[in-house]
């Protein structure tokens, strides 16, 4: 049984404070699924790029055992790409360049050999695209994972509800969550989307950890204290690869393994952070990760006498 990673494969050019990029390799689907990929090895990729992707990143993905036959290669076209530049407090940034190029008419084909499919990750696309992947499968999966932004808030608000309503998991960040909402609080923010139809919700905090909620229940997850963080792209998808990889490694869909798998994604997410793009996510070793875990297990065990 596989877990399938719908998203973007593209370009981005990044400006820090501590340093910036020319194009590398970046995209929602890229850094979930290596992410995912520490974790289980049936990792399938839907995306799309242009001829000019270049054929060592697609073997890095195989590499990690992810695997290409959903990606597009769309010949004499260029693949989406994005430029960002972070302020010094590396939370908010400014978009300096959008060019959507192949993204702009991506109509998401299903191998065959992706329809044993038990686990969906949907990255942040246009909800439409969204849906159509959940059609488009012939049987519907154990669970599937949504990410979204406050841009699709803005534009395409029905749709965007009517996905959310056919999904298991949403993620979304703080500042989403209170604009889907129109509460301020954060608990009762959950309690309104946990109505919209997915049976759990995780708000991303960035620096400030994670929360998940089901019906009654939350956890609240740590983040990583680090003493320098080089770029933050990518460090959402790569939280929620890690996250739906642990929960497809686990096979059962229930509270206790979500508040494990907020932790692994957590982890592979504060990696993420270390270097520009995904330089750091590429040849961890289980060690690593296993060190990074019980870091985050330090940091929130405590004994009352």
């Amino acid at each position: 049984m596989s877990l399938l990673v719908i998203g973007t494969v593209a370009f981005d050019a990044i400006e820090t404070p501590f340093g910036k990029t020319d194009k590398i390799v970046g995209g929602a689907a890229t850094y979930a699924s290596l992410a995912a990929s520490y974790f289980y090895d049936q990792v399938k990729i839907v995306a799309v790029v242009g001829d000019d992707f270049p054929a060592s990143e697609i073997k890095d993905f195989n590499n990690h055992h992810i695997s290409t036959e959903g990606l597009q290669v769309k010949q004499g076209e260029k693949s989406f790409f994005w430029s960002g530049k972070y302020h010094n407090d590396m939370n908010s940034r400014d978009t300096l360049i959008t060019e959507l190029n192949v993204l702009a008419d991506f109509d998401p084909i299903i191998p065959e050999s992706y329809q044993d499919c038990e686990y969906l990750m949907l990255g942040n696309l246009t909800p439409q695209i969204q849906q159509t992947v959940i059609n488009r499968l012939n049987k519907r999966p154990k669970l599937i994972v949504m990410d979204t932004m406050n841009f699709w808030m803005d534009i395409a608000m029905d749709d965007l509800l009517k996905t959310i309503s056919m999904v298991d998991v949403l993620t979304i960040n703080d500042a989403e969550a209170r604009q889907l909402s129109g509460e301020y609080s954060l608990v009762k923010a959950a309690q309104k989307i946990l109505a919209m139809g997915p049976e759990y919700l995780i708000i991303k905090k960035g620096e400030h950890g994670a929360l998940l909620f089901h019906k009654d229940l939350i956890f609240s997850a740590p983040a990583l204290p680090l003493a320098e963080v080089f770029d933050p792209t990518g460090a959402g998808d790569t939280f929620a690869g890690g996250f739906i990889g642990y929960m497809a490694k686990a096979g059962e869909v229930n509270f206790h393994n979500m508040k494990n798998a907020i932790i692994y994604g957590s982890a592979l997410a504060s990696f993420c952070v270390e270097k520009f793009g995904t330089e750091r996510l590429k040849g961890l070793t289980a060690d690593d990760v296993k060190a990074r875990i019980q870091q985050f297990v330090s940091l929130a065990s405590f004994i009352i006498e």
